[in-house]
């Protein structure tokens, strides 16, 4: 699953892509990074230094029926705070989703969108 990573205010946050199967939509989550753990001094990534975190917002974006909208959840049983440019960072991430899925429906490739 891949991830992207971005660092803001001394924070780090992530958004993972993956298929989720019982909503047939592609997820992309938004989450506060963690640091990677420390394996030893031969690790497989070295530059790997924080991974996906606990999901604090999920974009679902359906690939198999573009009448369905994109809708967006929220998990937070404590008030989190997500800052203004990472939210913008995600909604954009999540736009460009919604845009490969509906462009590969149209062409009839729904693997087109991994």
């Amino acid at each position: 699953m891949p991830w992207e990573l971005r660092e803001h205010a001394g924070r780090y946050y992530a958004v993972l892509f993956h298929y989720a199967l019982p909503d047939d939509a592609w997820a992309v989550e938004l989450s506060e990074a963690v640091p990677a753990p420390v394996t030893g001094t031969e690790t497989p990534n070295a530059a790997v230094t924080h991974l996906p975190g606990a999901a604090l917002l999920v974009a679902l974006v359906p690939d198999e029926d573009p009448n369905l909208q994109p809708t967006v959840r929220v998990y937070s049983p404590d008030e989190r705070v997500v800052p203004y440019e990472v939210m913008r960072w995600f909604m954009e991430l999540v736009a460009d989703q919604v845009e490969r899925c509906r462009i590969a429906f149209e062409q009839g490739e729904p693997e087109a969108v991994e």
